[in-house]
């Protein structure tokens, strides 16, 4: 089942919540008098848009599905984070000393807006 979270603005009336509702997505609002409630979803809908959605043509449902599910994952998985010392989540890569400094493959993500790297094998 898919969500909508959203905040309890005198904006957001009933046929609001209707027409997501009819597309069968379930309205959660957050809670009364919690101003920061919404703080880890604004900061997500502003990373991905600055990176990926604000760079691309999104042309239909199933796209944007596509490129948000590519997003989340190269997010979640393959992109260093700096509360890990700059690792990815996935792990390092394996090491192979045997390969010179300058053995190193890129991946282009999402016709090149991101890339990933790896030791060349």
């Amino acid at each position: 089942m898919m969500f909508l979270i959203r905040d309890r603005d005198a904006k957001f009336t009933g046929e609001f919540d209707e027409v997501f509702r009819a597309e069968g997505l379930r309205i959660i609002r957050t809670p009364v008098r919690s101003p920061r409630a919404n703080a880890y979803a604004e900061r997500w809908v502003r990373t991905v848009r600055a990176e990926a959605l604000d760079w691309l043509l999104i042309v239909g449902r199933r796209h944007l599905e596509r490129v948000l599910a590519i997003y989340v994952e190269h997010y979640n998985q393959r992109r260093p984070h700096r509360g890990r010392l700059l690792d990815c989540p996935s792990g390092p890569p394996p090491l192979d000393f045997g390969a010179s400094a300058g053995d190193v493959h890129r991946r282009d993500v999402l016709g090149g807006l991101l890339h990933d790297y790896e030791a060349a094998a």
